[in-house]
């Protein structure tokens, strides 16, 4: 608590008032203003810490003068002057006033008054928060505004929205497809000829009171918006790659909606017809392409079934005629060893050429069922990682042949061998891996890549439920070159690395 004494009123600044050292009393006095030279003696400390003009900081009554703060209560170290003392005073006086001014201010408030003052900042402060909000929710919205009127063009990101195909207009091959396209366009064509078929526009223009030359305005007007909508849609129609169609189909709308805007003193505007056979117009064209590259794919892929089948039927009447020939050995050899009267020679001989016989059956048994075949499952470390893997079948008398070929150029190592077992049914077995390893196919599109999302061991416990026990089965690669590759290169790491840090040294 401040010792008692006189101090300023906080409640008229005008007065001083007794605080008798607990609380205030009634005691009053009017305030003196102090002379230049009066402020010019007293103008130390003391002065400052009679006239009240700190609270203490520590007080049980809200209105209590508070006690001097520490910059009152140093001593102050600045002299008079012998010249200039009146000037000085007078700096002293106003330095003063200003002082006292400022505790008015903060220092001699009541606890209402600043309980006002901080409620008039928390509305300040709520104010702004709700302007800044309301700012904020404005610029949101039209950001969204923006975005909506924006075409997506980007084929990046169209790819990553696309999803699989779905032809709008289905029809049974690409040839139906372009006959459609041409009877549309045919339509388009008859449409546009036609007054206000494909544009319309005001009726009653006038220019310099001339309604003819109004309607010659519209009409020119007309032409040139409609020309403006034709080459952007025969524009978009020659671009037209099926997973653009969504984004082709917003630009024509939004090329409406502009000549719209455009002409809309005019009334001119592309008639709803018009634009409905332009969307259906680039619909058409996205599913014609579509069909062209999934025909041109199945194409592909009948080729290299042929391929394939030639290869195995050369392969076939290739080993029947080797078997042929070697079972005509054997019958030579038998007849002449009969001629000899060696009998049990003739009898072994028996015995390979049952051997040749039964290899014969076997190759015409494969040259008549075109189910059987070999089962394989291979990987590439290398190429693909630990968790993919290939499920096919071949009808080749030499299974690992066709391996071999798809360890071609397009790949950078060969391809490992987990399972390779001959089956009556392998078409059927393969078949049916496909069908339990659908979830985890790679290419979900065109079926014909045989690629899954599994590891060796998941095809061996497929295999094992569908043909039996495997009598071989390799479930980790050897992926020879891979590694190889792997440990030339960490070689070449530590050598430069070393050569690094010698350099350095």
């Amino acid at each position: 608590m401040p010792p008692a004494d006189w101090y300023p009123d906080p409640r008229d600044s005008g007065q001083l008032r007794y605080w008798d050292g607990q609380q205030w009393t009634e005691r009053r006095s009017a305030r003196q203003q102090p002379s230049v030279h009066a402020a010019v003696l007293s103008a130390t400390p003391a002065a400052a810490s009679d006239l009240g003009e700190d609270r203490p900081a520590t007080q049980s009554d809200p209105g209590a003068p508070r006690a001097a703060a520490p910059r009152w209560q140093e001593k102050s170290s600045t002299k008079v002057p012998l010249f200039g003392a009146r000037k000085h005073a007078l700096q002293t006086s106003e330095e003063l006033e200003r002082l006292r001014s400022e505790m008015e201010r903060l220092g001699v408030l009541d606890v209402a008054e600043l309980r006002r003052e901080r409620e008039e900042l928390q509305t300040q402060v709520a104010q702004q928060r709700a302007a800044f909000e309301q700012e904020r929710s404005a610029l949101d919205a039209k950001l969204v505004e923006l975005r909506r009127n924006v075409v997506l063009t980007q084929e990046a990101e169209i790819l990553q929205e696309v999803g699989i195909y779905e032809y709008r207009h289905p029809l049974a091959d690409s040839i139906a497809y372009k006959a459609e396209l041409s009877q549309l366009q045919d339509r388009i064509k008859t449409l546009a000829r036609q007054e206000n078929g494909a544009i319309r526009g005001a009726t009653q223009w006038q220019v310099n009171g001339s309604a003819a030359q109004g309607r010659k305005m519209v009409k020119d007007f007309s032409k040139l918006m409609l020309r403006a909508y034709n080459a952007e849609a025969d524009n978009l129609v020659r671009g037209m790659k099926p997973y653009k169609l969504e984004s082709a189909v917003d630009r024509l709308n939004k090329v409406v909606k502009t000549i719209q805007n455009l002409g809309k003193t005019m009334s001119i505007e592309v008639t709803t017809e018009y634009h409905r056979l332009r969307i259906r117009e680039l619909e058409l064209a996205a599913d014609y392409q579509e069909m062209l590259a999934r025909e041109k794919e199945k194409e592909r892929e009948e080729r290299e079934l042929l391929r394939e089948q030639r290869k195995v039927e050369q392969e076939i009447a290739r080993e029947k005629e080797r078997l042929e020939k070697e079972r005509q050995h054997y019958r030579n050899a038998i007849q002449a060893l009969l001629d000899k009267g060696d009998t049990e020679g003739a009898e072994r001989m028996r015995a390979q050429l049952d051997d040749v016989e039964k290899a014969i059956a076997d190759v015409d048994y494969r040259a008549a069922n075109a189910r059987a075949g070999y089962v394989y499952v291979i990987s590439n470390l290398g190429a693909f990682g630990e968790r993919m893997i290939k499920v096919g079948m071949t009808r080749r008398l030499e299974p690992r042949d066709r391996i071999r070929e798809l360890s071609d150029a397009s790949v950078p190592f060969n391809f490992d061998v987990h399972a390779l077992f001959f089956a009556d049914d392998a078409v059927g077995i393969e078949s049916e891996m496909h069908r339990r390893l659908a979830a985890q196919r790679v290419n979900k599109v065109n079926l014909r890549r045989e690629f899954f999302y599994a590891t060796p061991a998941d095809a061996r416990d497929l295999l094992a439920e569908l043909a039996g026990e495997l009598l071989e089965f390799e479930e980790f690669p050897e992926a020879v070159e891979f590694h190889q590759s792997q440990n030339a290169l960490d070689a070449t790491v530590r050598s430069e690395s070393e050569l690094t840090v010698i350099s350095s040294a």
